[in-house]
């Protein structure tokens, strides 16, 4: 494994989905739940769900970039989620379920804007995705890190992540771990 590991900051709903398909993709080396783009210090999972924070639910993947390229993440991304449904994914609805992408430099910057241009004609509805600069990033509370493989027949997990996770590993066969 190189030494040079760089950090993709991304929301996409409910991180309990974002979480499981990360951690299955090769050259991730971590994946942590949390919240970012807010104005309350150190908030809470209730804090955040009651939009009030302003924080979204976002994962944070520590990765090494000669094995799974930023662009490779974010097509990702756009894959594991609805990016035209403005603070909403399925039925979890509120700013804390915003598609996001915290970009944590210039170069992510440019990379981002261009496979958003490119995703806009995947898409038969305009992007809604916020292209922000990096923010402050809480880790979520411990219950909530590696939650679908602890919880693989919670409700939500079985009926929302699960789907998901089967989609990301049809399409994306190639780089799973």
């Amino acid at each position: 494994m190189a030494g040079n590991m760089e950090t993709a900051i991304l929301g996409g709903g409910c991180f309990w989905c974002t979480e499981a398909v990360y951690l299955e993709v090769k050259g991730v080396t971590s994946v942590e739940s949390g919240y970012s783009g807010g104005e309350v210090a150190d908030p809470t999972y209730e804090q955040v769900c009651t939009g009030a924070t302003g924080h979204a639910e976002v994962v944070r993947l520590t990765y090494d970039p000669a094995v799974v390229s930023y662009r490779d993440l974010l097509e990702i991304f756009f894959t594991i989620h609805d990016p035209t449904t403005l603070n909403r994914q399925g039925n979890d609805v509120g700013t804390q379920y915003r598609s996001v992408i915290y970009h944590q430099s210039p170069q992510q910057e440019a990379t981002a804007r261009q496979v958003i241009a490119e995703m806009a004609h995947v898409w038969d509805a305009p992007i809604v995705t916020e292209l922000a600069p990096p923010q402050t990033f809480y880790k979520a509370e411990d219950y909530h890190q590696d939650y679908f493989r602890l919880h693989p027949l919670q409700g939500y997990c079985a009926f929302v992540v699960a789907p998901k996770l089967d989609k990301f590993r049809k399409t994306y066969a190639s780089r799973l771990r």
